[in-house]
């Protein structure tokens, strides 16, 4: 017998659950001991917003243990998205799975889009996450809205909706992680969105430049890298 296929709604109802997880702090599990990212790859050199290709981080939500499983995040390199040249990075671990699609450049860092197994997200215009490279300063603040697009492997739309955010640069400090000690720009997020509340309302994350973020939207703390920068980070 073939297997029913859920209705819209309860797809909808999936989709927003699966991206839900991935998208925020998962309650640790039971992993095997996990391996640290260090700096022992060679890069000619590290962009204001890291993106060179074989890049990798690793992370741990607040409060776990060092002998928890990490969360590794990779610059995967550039792809095509929608017909749009962009750079992938892809985050594992804990049995997560996401893929951003971005443009990084001078002008700062633009979202087109994430991919899980099964769910595609686009977004238009592109959600600028980033500003300027010359224009972080505390107070600085940016805002936008993005027509959502929910898809499924098959390419077939199931659901549309808006995606409305906000940035405010609060703060410029030092803070200690297990990574390291870092100069940070204190960043508050805020988001609302019309399909199933994709993204959690407001969120903090710690920016080093040429570090990448110490302190992810997801409240996921960085606790390696695979390079050294001679900028931002000690």
């Amino acid at each position: 017998m073939m297997p029913m296929m859920p209705s819209a709604s309860r797809l909808l109802m999936v989709t927003t659950a699966v991206l839900a997880a991935a998208l925020s702090s998962c309650a640790p599990r039971q992993q095997q001991r996990g391996t640290v990212v260090t700096s022992t790859t060679n890069f000619s050199s590290v962009s204001f917003y890291p993106s060179e290709t074989g890049l990798a981080w690793t992370y741990l939500p607040e409060g776990d243990v060092s002998t928890e499983a990490p969360y590794v995040v990779k610059q995967l390199g550039p792809t095509v998205f929608n017909g749009i040249p962009v750079l992938a990075a892809q985050m594992t671990g804990r049995g997560a799975e996401q893929t951003w699609y971005r443009t990084v450049d001078n002008s700062g860092v633009k979202l087109f889009g994430m991919r899980k197994p099964g769910v595609t997200i686009s977004l238009n215009p592109a959600w600028q996450e980033a500003p300027a490279v010359g224009a972080w300063k505390v107070g600085l603040s940016w805002e936008g809205n993005s027509q959502i697009t929910v898809s499924d492997d098959a390419g077939k739309v199931q659901a549309n909706g808006t995606l409305k955010y906000r940035y405010d640069v609060q703060d410029y400090r030092q803070v200690k992680t297990p990574a390291g000690t870092y100069n940070v720009w204190v960043v508050t997020r805020q988001i609302t969105d019309t399909v199933g509340g994709l993204f959690p309302a407001a969120q903090q994350y710690w920016f080093t430049p040429y570090v990448g973020d110490v302190r992810t939207p997801e409240a996921l703390l960085m606790t390696g890298r695979n390079f050294t920068s001679k900028v931002g980070g000690k």
